[in-house]
């Protein structure tokens, strides 16, 4: 956006805000889609009658800086979470299309940097200022925060794969002039060409990025006879630039947390900024300000602070790893099962940060129950896109730390159930994907106990 001069704060941190699925399959040339027109609700989805307990109440246990920085680093940690809790407007760079006016509005829950809150902002966000858009069958004001792509172009000719923002600034107040359409996500899911992604959290992140490739690829190589056994391999997404591992979004797609924010910004947002610095619809029209948007703060003496883009960073950075709920005999035995029946092979506890310029980062355990590595899910998570080595069936192994505080569940936010989200892991194989790397545990899990099912989800709840 235009940047604002602002004063460096304080040192110290700021007290962060607290801010029906039916599933149909449509053969297309090549592939076949999985359609998401819905949105399941909670229940026990099978399994012995082992429930889930639901989302984890009291304090937040996340959204606050990592412990041990300076002042300083403090103070870029307090700059950072107040511009990513603002709102854009047209004129500071919204638009001309977006999913959301801020960062915050999706990544709210239970803390600013966390996913989708209980009142989806993008209902209210569809007509502000005037705005005329329609709100798409798949947002709901009580279903998760989305964003949606097209796998292949609405003529079903040709792979897209890009997101396609639901939203214009046509009608705006603050837009005059502008008269665009939003794009047609009716003819979309008619065709089976509509899939969703929810938001991921961004608690650790900073910790996610100081792990070493080497500490990553260690991990993947241990207890392989095991993994293999289950039929757990796993590769890691890499950079097409420099061949290092990748490792946020949800096929760990982007290399760091300034590429991560500046896509962000300008796919989610619409604002331009010195990463992604093109408008994403160049209508005649509908631009009014010069690009990008968001960027250094060109002042006398080069004091002030640094583009959005960049606070974005530091808050992101710096922010710590959630911590988890109060520990019980049931939660410690439901440790003890997630790792007996082969769900800590994928969901590894915790790997330890490498040697960072920024001390307060270095040689943490980062507890965030991932590898980091791309795993094939099988066809009934498929989303069929790919990013960088990632396939239209493989994700990243989801961090599951600050889990107990989440709404909704798996990359497009399918349903609010840890037991539906755990059923929904397994997938057998069809002519186009491989039976799901999953498939081993999910069948461990259906042969537990009711008891030992129960205390596994209420550790899954507890982190």
């Amino acid at each position: 956006m235009f940047h604002k001069s602002k004063a460096l704060p304080s040192a110290g941190a700021r007290s962060p805000l607290r801010c029906n699925r039916f599933v149909t399959a449509v053969t297309l040339p090549l592939l076949t889609f999985t359609l998401v027109v819905g949105m399941q609700g909670a229940g026990n989805g099978g399994g012995r009658g082992a429930k889930d307990p639901g989302v984890r109440g009291g304090t937040p246990g996340a959204g606050t800086p990592v412990s041990g920085l300076t002042a300083n680093q403090l103070a870029f940690f307090s700059a950072g979470i107040e511009s990513f809790e603002e709102q854009d407007t047209v004129t500071s760079g919204l638009g001309p299309r977006f999913n959301a006016e801020g960062c915050a509005q999706c990544h709210a829950q239970p803390a600013t940097g966390g996913t989708s809150p209980f009142v989806n902002p993008q209902v209210a966000v569809a007509n502000d200022q005037g705005a005329t858009n329609q709100v798409p069958s798949f947002i709901t004001l009580n279903g998760p925060v989305r964003e949606a792509r097209f796998p292949y172009t609405l003529d079903l000719k040709h792979i897209d794969g890009g997101v396609h923002a639901l939203f214009t600034v046509t009608g705006r107040t603050d837009a005059p002039g502008c008269n665009i359409s939003q794009d047609d996500f009716a003819k979309a899911a008619q065709e089976g060409d509509l899939i969703f992604r929810i938001p991921t959290p961004v608690f650790g992140s900073g910790l996610i990025e100081t792990i070493s490739d080497a500490t990553i690829l260690a991990n993947m190589n241990n207890n392989l006879s095991q993994k293999h056994n289950l039929g757990v391999f796993g590769r890691p997404n890499t950079s097409a630039n420099d061949g290092t591992i990748t490792r946020f979004g949800w096929k760990a797609q982007n290399k760091s947390l300034e590429v991560f924010s500046g896509e962000a910004y300008n796919v989610e947002v619409g604002v331009t900024n010195e990463l992604f610095n093109t408008e994403r619809d160049q209508t005649p029209g509908c631009q009014f300000n010069p690009t990008p948007e968001d960027s250094t703060n060109f002042d006398l003496d080069g004091t002030s602070l640094p583009s959005d883009l960049i606070r974005f960073t530091m808050f992101m950075r710096f922010l710590d790893q959630p911590q988890p709920g109060t520990s019980s005999p049931s939660t410690q035995h439901g440790s003890q099962v997630f790792s007996q029946i082969g769900c800590a092979l994928c969901h590894t506890p915790s790997l330890t940060t490498g040697l960072s310029s920024v001390a307060a980062l270095s040689n943490i355990p980062a507890n965030l129950y991932s590898d980091i590595l791309l795993h094939h899910m099988g066809p009934n998570l498929a989303d069929n896109v790919s990013q960088g080595v990632a396939g239209g069936d493989e994700f990243r192994t989801a961090p599951l730390w600050g889990l107990g505080q989440r709404i909704f569940f798996l990359h497009d936010g399918r349903t609010s159930d840890l037991v539906q989200a755990i059923q929904a892991h397994a997938s057998g194989g069809n002519r186009q994907y491989q039976s799901s790397e999953a498939n081993g545990a999910v069948n461990n899990y259906n042969k537990l106990s009711g008891g030992d099912q129960q205390d596994l989800l209420n550790f899954l709840r507890s982190l």
